[in-house]
């Protein structure tokens, strides 16, 4: 994993949009880490032990491993590889999700197929990074994920806008997105437009805290585990449209 590069702040859907250091004056964020390659295990804990705001919690060789190390410690993000003996990190990220809610997936992996990265997404994480990525990006990413945002390696990005482009039918039922509020409805279209929760605010002004509000009850409402899905949702039900 390269040490160096840029911090990959994606914009789109699926981009972190504007940056903020993770809890700034608050407890660091803590991270487990999930791999069955050893060498980049440590190396990923080593270099992710020096970064700012950050705190790795434990390291897990494969899947069930890690479910179990996740329970244990309650982390705020989990890094998961996709192919791993045992437990798949796909399946270990619908067991920690089950188990703890409001933990953070954030797949990290060589795999750049669609049907992996859909996959996740569906199960609940909330991003997905390519291990050629920089430990920057890795760190910014379990930054803004644990601020609630998602954030996914720009290639994989225009993947996942094909897979949503396939996904309008004529057919569909409102009658999901009636339990939403209008404002609800305002900031579903923009959080699907790839905005902040900070860009949010500012568009509709309104603070900060009460978009993250309306972002935990839209997913409460609509079932869904990420913002993610919830773009999914969006364009499913044409909400939005992807250009």
């Amino acid at each position: 994993m390269p040490r160096r590069g840029s911090r990959g702040r994606g914009r789109g859907p699926f981009g972190a949009g504007a940056c903020h250091d993770a809890r700034v004056g608050d407890e660091p964020v803590r991270v487990l880490v999930v791999d069955d390659h050893e060498l980049f295990r440590r190396g990923l804990t080593m270099l992710l032990g020096v970064e700012s705001g950050i705190e790795v919690v434990g390291e897990a060789s494969d899947g069930s491993e890690g479910t179990a190390l996740a329970v244990s410690t309650a982390p705020d993000v989990v890094l998961l590889d996709v192919r791993m003996p045992k437990q798949s990190g796909i399946e270990a990220c619908v067991a920690i999700k089950a188990a703890s809610p409001t933990t953070k997936i954030v797949m990290l992996t060589v795999s750049d197929e669609e049907a992996d990265l859909y996959e996740a997404v569906k199960n609940g994480a909330s991003g997905y990074l390519l291990k050629d990525s920089s430990i920057e990006e890795v760190a910014q990413g379990i930054r803004v994920v644990a601020e609630g945002q998602s954030l996914i390696s720009p290639s994989m990005a225009a993947k996942l806008i094909d897979e949503f482009k396939t996904m309008s039918r004529p057919d569909r039922s409102t009658g999901p997105a009636l339990k939403l509020t209008e404002r609800e409805l305002d900031v579903l279209r923009l959080v699907a437009k790839g905005l902040s929760n900070r860009d949010v605010a500012h568009r509709l002004a309104i603070s900060e805290n009460t978009v993250k509000n309306h972002v935990r009850n839209m997913l409460e409402k609509l079932q869904l585990h990420s913002r993610m899905e919830a773009v999914m949702y969006a364009v499913r039900e044409k909400l939005v449209e992807l250009e």
